[in-house]
């Protein structure tokens, strides 16, 4: 990370909700961690109600979870194996080149069904077809249903239902062949 991304990247988590000061310095420690420890995977700094720094580890190892809100006092990213271990969920198996993946386009709350007690819009050996719905997420108490971009049968479902999830996340894997 250059300099001036460093920069940028202060500026924009300054403008955060729930983070009152974010320093140069303290991106720059994070950027420094992150380069020099090829186990962490990710870094995440969180804002409102979940406000801290999430990491997660690439290894199957315990995983660093929830340090201290970041403000502008120095940042301790304390190590806690244990109750790692118990919150951090499984790492998700590679995907075969073979299965395409339906991703979440938004960050909520996934819902396998379109009412409690009702049956699934699909679960592992439906086919679907391009728009037809597959799951629902809920993003500020509106419901957004999840459509199918292609055709093919799933495979997979990586998501339980009830769970939030995030920009960019598998939520179904699927096999366009099948």
């Amino acid at each position: 990370m250059t300099p001036d991304e460093m920069k940028q990247l202060a500026k924009l988590l300054q403008n955060m909700p729930g983070l009152k000061t974010i320093e140069l310095k303290d991106v720059t420690r994070l950027a420094a961690l992150l380069r020099e420890s090829p186990d962490i995977g990710s870094i995440e700094v969180k804002g409102l109600f979940g406000t801290g720094i999430v990491i997660s580890r690439t290894s199957n190892g315990p995983a660093v979870i929830a340090a201290p809100p970041v403000l502008a006092a120095p940042m301790a990213l304390p190590v806690s194996s244990a109750s790692a271990a118990a919150e951090a969920p499984p790492a998700p198996a590679p995907a075969p080149s073979t299965l395409k993946e339906i991703r979440s386009p938004m960050v909520g709350t996934f819902y396998k069904s379109p009412e409690p007690g009702a049956d699934a819009y699909v679960a592992v050996g439906t086919r679907v077809g391009p728009g037809q719905p597959v799951c629902i997420i809920e993003a500020m108490k509106i419901m957004n249903e999840i459509e199918a971009e292609f055709g093919g049968v799933v495979r997979e479902v990586c998501v339980n239902d009830s769970t939030p999830v995030e920009y960019g996340q598998v939520l179904f894997r699927v096999d366009p062949n099948g």
